[in-house]
């Protein structure tokens, strides 16, 4: 498990009644807290291990607009903005900073594809431009690679340190009046006339009026014992993190096989790109018919293997008793090992590209589950079968940087405000069958 999460206390006494409850205490949950309880919403967030304990303080630290599908743009440029609040409005810092996102293209092919993004995403406010190889070598401080043909450059992208920021969110949620429990799983939903009138936890009932599910990669499971079906598979990422290098760029840079970025202690955050285990799990045959064209698409970065995962989830029960233990129990937190191969491969392509990672010391390797969905965005919808339920998932490894937006948007849509970016892209009815 990444050891160096900022740590969150639990609240004691789990209240009789909260006006919302938020189940999941990853980015997308507490920020959803927070933007509650700024409009002063009594909510209750409860979170079956502790605060940003999986893919919230796993990821890579990234906060861009740049490179999105276009549907998440407006939420990312609307995210990039409050995470510049956030210096103002909580005690604790999140580590964000505007240091630019540079993605280098090494082929005829790749440039095409950028240039075919940005033409897309140019009319709606992105701030990205092209370098030429002078004007990337100013930009990094360092010669570039002879494979370079040229970059997309944001210079208004930036990036945040994972393991503080969902804990600092988190503060200023309870700061508002927010309560917050670890190590309390949500067992079920209680209705009354078919809406949500209540939460059953390990630790006891909660009574309220909405909930909001954003449990990540545990989402599909929790809805299928409600039969809901919310078709989600998990993706494994392996990520790893340097000692201090002096020296290196400042900005975050991908390439065609790795990207890194600079952390606020001086290392850098380093992974393979396009390098990810699809664990063979009953869903991945449960959903395939929803998964193909994804897969078609996308199938160069996705590997499918059968893991430990694979057997774990054979013997996981799809239903369970709101009075009795539950896998969410059982299983606290997923903690999967990262694999090494693709971490290695991607530390000798940077030191070939950049002589300097050559020296880096790697500090530590960690990875984590990322929830993904049929078309790679998320779901931020209320379910219509079950008034009073919304979901807040599938963020498809994307759900750091636009954790505030999304936070916000739940809010909206639960308050019945003026929602913060048209919500129609994430409808969960586009899942329908």
């Amino acid at each position: 498990m990444y050891p160096q999460i900022a740590h969150v206390e639990s609240d004691h006494q789990l209240p009789s009644h909260a006006d919302v409850v938020v189940i999941g205490g990853g980015i997308v949950g507490v920020c959803t807290a927070y933007y509650l309880a700024q409009r002063g919403v009594s909510v209750a967030l409860v979170e079956k291990s502790g605060i940003a304990h999986e893919q919230s303080s796993r990821n890579w630290g990234w906060v861009r607009t740049m490179g999105r599908d276009v549907a998440e743009i407006p939420l990312a440029i609307a995210s990039l903005k409050l995470w510049d609040t956030w210096a103002d409005q909580l005690k604790h810092d999140t580590g964000f900073t505007r240091a630019g996102i540079l993605y280098a293209c090494e082929s005829e092919a790749e440039m095409a594809a950028k240039q075919a993004w940005l033409e897309q995403a140019k009319p709606m406010g992105i701030d990205a431009q092209w370098l030429d190889k002078p004007q990337i070598e100013v930009c990094l401080g360092a010669a570039v690679p002879g494979a370079w043909q040229g970059a997309l450059y944001t210079a208004t992208d930036g990036r945040a340190e994972p393991d503080v920021a969902t804990a600092a969110i988190a503060q200023g949620a309870r700061a508002l009046g927010a309560r917050i429990f670890t190590r309390c799983a949500a067992r079920g939903l209680e209705t009354e006339a078919g809406r949500v009138s209540a939460v059953i936890t390990e630790r006891g009932e909660i009574k309220c009026k909405s909930v909001v599910l954003a449990a990540g990669a545990w989402s599909s499971l929790f809805c299928r014992n409600l039969g809901i079906r919310l078709p989600q598979l998990r993706v494994l990422g392996s990520v790893m993190r340097t000692a201090p290098l002096p020296g290196g760029p400042n900005c975050a840079v991908a390439t065609d096989k790795v990207s890194f970025r600079k952390r606020a202690d001086g290392g850098y955050t380093l992974a393979m790109r396009n390098a990810n285990i699809a664990p063979l799990v009953p869903d991945s045959f449960r959903y395939l018919p929803d998964f193909l064209p994804m897969v078609r698409a996308h199938h160069q970065e996705y590997r499918l293997r059968v893991t430990g995962q694979s057997w774990q989830e054979i013997n996981t029960p799809g239903r369970w008793a709101n009075d009795q233990p539950t896998p969410f129990e059982k299983q606290r937190l997923y903690d999967p090992r990262p694999v090494d191969a693709f971490l290695d491969e991607a530390l000798r392509s940077l030191a070939q590209q950049f002589p300097l990672f050559a020296q880096a010391r790697i500090e530590q390797r960690w990875a984590g589950l990322i929830d993904v969905t049929p078309d790679i965005l998320p779901v931020m919808d209320e379910v219509q079968s079950v008034p009073g339920f919304y979901l807040a998932t599938g963020f498809s490894g994307h759900g750091f940087g636009i954790g505030p937006g999304a936070g916000h948007l739940m809010a909206d849509l639960i308050t019945g405000a003026q929602p913060l970016v048209n919500p129609a892209a994430f409808r969960f009815a586009r899942f329908a069958r």
